[in-house]
């Protein structure tokens, strides 16, 4: 059960989901890397099946991060096939993410929180992103690390990309109690299966 009322107000939702946050990112780090590998690999694998387009898209995805799922060999395969893809890059603290252009073995440098990112500025617009879950809920808002960068970068597009939110089911939960600036994912992918929570396709 959820622990606040549905009117609850933003500074006790902010505390709540604070907790959460620490709570599920433990939960997945303990878990270990080969677990992790094998959900990871289970989650792309629904991916790949429900979106085959994805080799022509152009992806935004992420550099792994506190047991976060490893995409990196996913989207390299799919840029083999044709697909762009580009990392996120934190230009200014409080702003949209810019999204530069990525390519296997291409030279990278340390961004924030010393996580790669491409040593070229290339920027790209995404049509399809894959967005890191830490929880999430059945309306497809998620929980993020808190800077609500992802909501931020959402609302500046002119087009919007196509946002898949993957994650582990652990992250699962009955509400985030998304607030006005919260924007959903299109769809959630865990290793249990995939909930559509839009009319949007890619």
């Amino acid at each position: 059960m959820s622990e606040l009322g549905r009117g609850a107000a933003w500074p006790e939702v902010e505390r709540w989901r604070g907790q959460q946050r620490g709570r599920l990112v433990r939960q997945r780090e303990t878990l270990s890397e080969e677990a992790r590998a094998n959900l990871g690999e289970a989650v792309l694998g629904r991916v790949d099946e429900a979106f085959p387009n994805l080799t022509s898209a152009t992806i935004g995805f992420y550099w792994p991060f506190k047991g976060e799922i490893d995409a990196r060999a996913f989207v390299a395969g799919l840029v083999a096939q044709g697909a762009e893809a580009a990392l996120p890059v934190v230009v200014e603290k409080n702003r949209p993410l810019e999204f530069w252009r990525w390519q296997p073995e291409a030279p990278l440098q340390r961004g924030v929180l010393g996580i790669p990112i491409p040593e070229r500025r290339d920027p790209v617009a995404p049509t399809a992103l894959l967005v890191p879950l830490i929880g999430f809920d059945a309306e497809g808002y998620r929980l993020g690390y808190g800077g609500g960068y992802y909501d931020r970068t959402l609302a500046s597009f002119e087009v919007v990309p196509f946002a898949i939110g993957i994650g582990f089911s652990l992250g699962r939960l009955e509400t985030i109690y998304p607030q006005p600036h919260d924007i959903p994912m299109d769809v959630i992918v865990t290793e249990e299966g995939l909930t559509q929570t839009s009319d949007r396709t890619l």
